[in-house]
């Protein structure tokens, strides 16, 4: 059984954000020893750049209503993303909407005791502005979800939400970064190890035979090359191309086929 969410904190985090190469190391999961940056940690991250209009990167649809879980695990883990960006622009009518829709989508993979007490936990909290307490709901949300699929043998699902959280993580990344261009934000996106271990995750899920699935393992073949670039900067034209890339992936995931 993989251990999917385990935290580690560094000096580096207690003492502040250094937003250079190595600053992701300091932001994020370890899944077989391949950081996985989580949404909350990236956005965290933006903030130390300077200010940016979150309301503008709010999303609010719900998204359609799936039958096949892989889909829904992909897009349990875009509305956990979803969640943390409304927070990040204390916008409490979304907060709230997403905690029940995470919800239902929990119950859709069949983890939803899990996350019932942490979706009203998120309601009563954006009901009150304790943007402290959402956030720590939504990091102990997506933590009992894939510990939970764990326990019943879910793994695969439970690497498509932490891909469909890391696919909008991205997009909004992209998007802020691409709007007001800094090397430190670009540099995020440097992740040519994570983008392999998703990579062969993906190829070990023959079973999941779905269009999307398949968009997404050629949107990682086209990112890869684009980040994986050695110690040299990566360029806004680098940027733009990713942001592209990921927002198509993204709308297909909330996009019923």
């Amino acid at each position: 059984m993989m251990p999917f969410i385990r935290f580690f904190k560094t000096v580096g985090v207690l003492c502040g954000f250094a937003l250079c190469a190595n600053a992701i190391n300091q932001l994020s999961t370890t899944v077989e020893d391949v950081v996985v940056p989580l949404p909350n940690e990236i956005f965290g991250a933006l903030n130390k750049l300077g200010t940016v209009n979150w309301r503008a990167h709010v999303r609010s649809d719900k998204g359609p209503n799936l039958t096949e879980r892989p889909r829904i695990a992909l897009l349990l883990g875009t509305v956990i993303a979803d969640g943390f960006i409304a927070v990040q622009a204390e916008d409490a009518e979304t907060v709230k909407n997403i905690g029940q829709r995470v919800l239902t989508l929990a119950k859709g993979i069949g983890v939803g005791n899990s996350i019932t007490p942490h979706a009203k936990a998120i309601i009563e909290a954006a009901d009150k502005r304790n943007w402290n307490n959402v956030r720590r709901e939504l990091d102990r949300t997506q933590n009992s979800v894939q510990q939970a699929m764990n326990e019943v043998h879910d793994e695969k699902l439970s690497q498509l939400v932490s891909l469909g959280g890391w696919l909008r993580g991205t997009e909004v990344l992209t998007s802020v970064v691409n709007e007001h261009f800094s090397a430190d934000g670009a540099e995020l996106l440097h992740q040519p190890d994570l983008l392999s271990y998703f990579q062969k995750r993906l190829q070990g899920m023959p079973e999941f035979d779905l269009p999307i699935i398949h968009e997404i393992e050629g949107a990682l073949v086209q990112v890869k090359p684009l980040i994986d670039i050695g110690d040299r900067r990566i360029p806004p034209e680098t940027v733009k191309k990713v942001n592209e890339i990921t927002t198509r992936i993204g709308q297909g995931i909330v996009t019923k086929d």
